[in-house]
């Protein structure tokens, strides 16, 4: 039993290590010129295409049109970037360098499984994080004065998304789950979890692939007290990633989160499933308890995952 995970483990590590591509460029280089380049032709271009249509006044514009724009945004600054840049970095192989793999059903619930786990330990992070800096800043006059900036900038931030998740009808919902769920998971994950983790892994491990990749998936939300926890998420969904070969698997867990957070805001009015608002309560008890559970509870399922996912695979691939 013992020889047949090792081989299988071995299997795995070969499926990964045999894919070194043909690049036109280094693979580490084409990574970071796609997460600076892209991400200021999607914030800055973003921005000077939004003053083009609808002025400096564009707080007054059409809820729907700037929705529309959202959306174009992410296809027409990132994801035709991302494709384009594969196309001439990787030739033929895009494919390839995409994931364009079909993962079975097992391994999509698997890891939405492990998502479920994770969101209360980040739940629980976040608030035992935020009540650490109300403690930090009552005794900092420096530290609350960064507090006071970030507040500005959360608050600038949740009233944006509040008025792109506020709805009137069931039509209007499912545009916005489609404008905030399935088009960010798309156009996201094939530029971060596909062109770009991707290209890392051409020449660094994947730890540290994974890890690089999060960390800038996390800074571009502009989000001040998430960041750390966008940052495991983006971590996760590179786990997901990698393991399963397969962009199809990250996108599901990024709209299955996104979705969920859609969802709590149409039925309990929070803009996020994940709280990062700050909290002046003074009882982490509860919380710090609850992470520690909930962190042996998905640390332990990751593990049982990754000993047994050759039986999540479907049957041609572990016969091949």
């Amino acid at each position: 039993m013992n020889e047949e995970y090792q081989n299988q483990q071995g299997s795995e590590e070969e499926k990964h290590e045999e894919i070194k591509l043909f690049s036109t460029m280094s693979p580490i280089s084409a990574a970071f010129i796609a997460l600076i380049g892209i991400f200021l032709l999607y914030q800055f271009g973003g921005a000077l295409l939004m003053i083009a249509i609808f002025g400096l006044n564009f707080e007054k514009a059409d809820v729907n049109a700037l929705r529309l724009l959202t959306m174009g945004g992410q296809i027409l600054l990132m994801l035709l970037p991302t494709l384009v840049l594969a196309k001439y970095v990787y030739r033929d192989n895009i494919s390839i360098i995409l994931r364009m793999r079909f993962p079975s059903f097992k391994e999509i619930g698997a890891f939405v499984l492990g998502l479920i786990l994770l969101t209360p330990l980040l739940q629980n992070f976040l608030y035992i994080q935020n009540f650490l800096l109300q403690r930090l800043a009552a005794f900092s006059p420096f530290v609350k004065s960064i507090m006071n900036s970030l507040d500005q900038l959360d608050a600038l931030i949740e009233k944006t998304y509040g008025n792109l998740l506020t709805s009137n009808s069931v039509f209007e919902s499912s545009f916005i789950i489609f404008v905030v769920a399935v088009i960010p998971a798309l156009c996201e994950e094939t530029f971060f979890r596909g062109f770009v983790q991707k290209s890392f892994e051409q020449r660094l491990k994947p730890i540290w692939s994974i890890l690089i990749t999060g960390i800038f998936f996390g800074l571009y939300h502009f989000n001040p007290y998430g960041l750390i926890a966008l940052i495991a998420l983006g971590v996760y969904f590179g786990y997901a990633a990698y393991a399963s070969n397969s962009i199809f698997v990250p996108m599901t867990l990024h709209f299955f989160n996104n979705f969920i957070a859609v969802l709590a805001f149409l039925i309990l009015g929070k803009e996020e499933l994940i709280n990062t608002s700050a909290t002046k309560n003074d009882n982490v008890f509860p919380q710090l308890i609850s992470l520690i559970i909930f962190s042996i509870l998905f640390f332990s399922y990751i593990t049982f995952v990754k000993m047994n996912y050759h039986k999540l695979l479907p049957k041609h691939s572990e016969e091949l």
